[in-house]
């Protein structure tokens, strides 16, 4: 399975770097057990060239946007200053573009989630995001899809964490529903991380 994580400028590290570490914590245990590495990781700028995450640590990834045309999961990321990312047309038009393909999952972390619902990916469905945001995103995407005080909402084709440290949560629930749920028990407990069912579904 490809999964691809993309970075921006000004992206926040938490939310790209957590769901990141548990997915290659995932993949070092199947390894590690005898099986083979679940996923095939990439971290993605459109361009291919480094950027710096918010704060001014730089990021250098190990793919281009090419690679967005054989990935299975897109994780999105969030930011604390929206402006940036949300101009950008052609980062959007990559988003949708994935979305378009049907049998993609696209998720995103933190206000990543107003990304997501730039390109009309949260229409007709549950989600999360910040809790400081969400009412924010409400006055964007509608009241009725709103899901609070939960850690991620998986609504099929589209999933979407809550704040920071929930991408952790929601990448953990990523590497169950697609790797089973021994892996993602192991893997919580090798980076020690008190992971609990606080989500919701479809």
């Amino acid at each position: 399975m490809h999964i691809s994580i993309l970075l921006f400028d000004d992206v926040d590290l938490l939310d790209s770097g957590g769901p990141y570490e548990v997915l290659l914590t995932a993949n070092r245990l199947a390894a590690r057990g005898g099986g083979d590495a679940p996923f095939d990781i990439d971290t993605v700028t459109l361009d291919g060239e480094p950027v710096t995450a918010y704060g001014g640590l730089g990021l250098i990834p190990t793919a281009s946007g090419d690679v967005l045309e054989r990935t299975d999961l897109l994780i999105v990321p969030g930011a604390v200053d929206l402006a940036g990312p949300r101009a950008n047309t052609e980062m959007l038009e990559a988003i949708a573009v994935v979305a378009r393909r049907g049998e993609t999952t696209v998720a995103s972390v933190c206000t990543g989630a107003f990304l997501l619902d730039d390109v009309g990916l949260l229409a007709d469905r549950p989600w999360t995001t910040h809790w400081e945001d969400i009412d924010l995103l409400t006055e964007q995407a509608g009241p009725d899809g709103a899901r609070r005080g939960v850690r991620w909402v998986d609504a099929g084709s589209v999933v979407t964490g809550g704040a920071l440290s929930s991408g952790i949560a929601m990448a953990l629930h990523l590497v169950e529903r697609f790797a089973g749920r021994a892996l993602a028990e192991r893997t919580a407990n090798q980076i020690d991380y008190v992971w609990t069912e606080d989500s919701t579904g479809a």
